[in-house]
């Protein structure tokens, strides 16, 4: 079997499949199954390298998989019995599967070689651009009704969604600077790395998403502090600072969406303040205040072990129609915040196991130079704070395959490659 089965095979068939969920994000619109296979397909060449091989290959680093494996299997698999919604149990429950999969295929499979996993990262940056490029052109041919919607809490089309597009970008950005960086990119393309992400940078505050845009700026206000701190670059941290300070009032004075986000924003936060819900409710940031007033409540009543995820949205509704009666149902929402999510779903307890599952990796790589993997952490850690982001399939592959594919560049790899390999 070993000769049919060949290492440097099974790492094709696991680059391929890779490529399946990167493209298959984008995609899932039309081929919603694409991720899915490209996780099976992981899960089957890790599987076929163990029983070939009759080895796991990161089997040493069973807490760094196994991390993320408990804190799925604890949060989406405990209090199952008795739910009042089944139906929706086993629902969560097939979303589940493939990316467990996904995690027990890293974890069998030898690392790939560096060449795969820059491949990998400069596919992602140019799919990212494309569907980056059809937006702005959706944009141009609707530029008058697409500046009003936001006006109105809402924002252009986008494939994937608007927010998870937004930090998909920031994440873009991310590696192919430290591409750059590192020197990980042939020189005849290295203009079209740079130019590629100059527009997603541009295209980012065209496209006026509050969470791509809190995660941009704090990842170039880390790379400010490293240049100062670290490198002692001074000139490089001031002529990066300066930059992210004109960024955005260029954007406000060039893009007409950037400015009626702003619009929108301040009159967002002025709906919070106000008694009533009922002006509140269509706005986002408002609409997401009253949605954690409601899980905080959830939470009051079972504080060890919630309520059980199935069960969260039947007893959100409960506490909204207590809070804010004048909404009327249609306008109830879960809580836009992962932490609060788990806390009313799981309690205090399990969102103490999904946090030590969840950044045990970055915790493990403190000591480790992995650039791309803290750049991958604080995308997710931000995004929790405003989004349900594991709720979602695409927001699941966002958090579990770049996790994934960032820890690869920090795991042991015999490849002779003396190139970067991106972590």
């Amino acid at each position: 079997m070993q000769s049919v089965f060949t290492l440097v095979r099974l790492h094709q068939a696991a680059l391929f499949f890779s490529a399946c969920v990167i493209v298959g994000i984008f995609v899932a619109s039309w081929v919603r199954v694409l991720p899915s296979i490209g996780m099976a397909g992981i899960a089957a060449t890790g599987i076929v390298y163990t029983i070939t091989y009759r080895r796991v290959a990161h089997w040493s680093y069973w807490p760094l998989f196994g991390s993320a494996l408990w804190c799925s299997c604890c949060t989406y698999f405990k209090r199952s019995i008795p739910l009042r919604n089944m139906d929706s149990y086993w629902e969560d429950l097939v979303l589940q599967l493939p990316f467990l999969a996904l995690i027990v295929g890293f974890w069998m499979l030898p690392a790939l070689p560096g060449r795969y996993l820059r491949w990998l990262w400069l596919l992602l940056i140019g799919v990212t651009a494309i569907a980056a490029a059809g937006a702005t052109i959706n944009y141009i041919l609707h530029f008058r009704a697409i500046n009003e919607m936001y006006l109105h809490s809402k924002v252009m089309p986008t494939e994937p969604d608007h927010i998870r597009f937004s930090l998909i970008i920031t994440m873009s950005v991310a590696a192919g600077v430290l591409l750059l960086v590192h020197g990980a990119v042939k020189k005849s393309w290295r203009f079209w790395v740079i130019a590629t992400i100059s527009f997603l940078v541009i295209f980012l505050h065209l496209l006026a998403v509050r969470s791509g845009q809190m995660t941009f700026y704090a990842l170039s206000g880390l790379a400010v502090v490293w240049l100062a701190l670290k490198k002692r670059m001074w000139k490089r941290a001031i002529a990066l600072g300066a930059l992210l300070v004109l960024l955005p009032a260029i954007s406000y004075v060039v893009f007409p969406t950037f400015n009626n986000k702003v619009e929108n924003t301040q009159q967002d936060v002025s709906k919070v303040q106000q008694e009533s819900a009922l002006e509140g409710r269509t706005y986002s940031i408002a609409a997401r205040v009253y949605s954690y007033r409601a899980a905080l409540a959830v939470w009051n009543d079972n504080k060890a072990v919630g309520v059980g995820k199935p069960d969260l949205q039947d007893e959100m509704a409960k506490h909204y129609a207590i809070l804010y009666p004048e909404i009327g149902s249609k306008y109830y929402i879960l809580p836009h915040n992962q932490y609060l999510y788990n806390l009313a779903a799981y309690g205090g307890l399990g969102l103490f196991v999904f946090l030590i599952g969840m950044f045990y990796p970055a915790w493990w790589a403190r000591k480790k130079h992995a650039p791309l993997l803290l750049a991958q952490y604080v995308s997710v850690a931000l995004s929790f704070l405003v989004e349900y982001t594991l709720e979602t399939q695409i927001g699941l592959a966002f958090v579990v395959f770049f996790t994934m594919l960032a820890l690869q560049g920090s795991l042991p790899c015999e490849d002779d490659d003396s190139c970067w390999r991106p972590a």
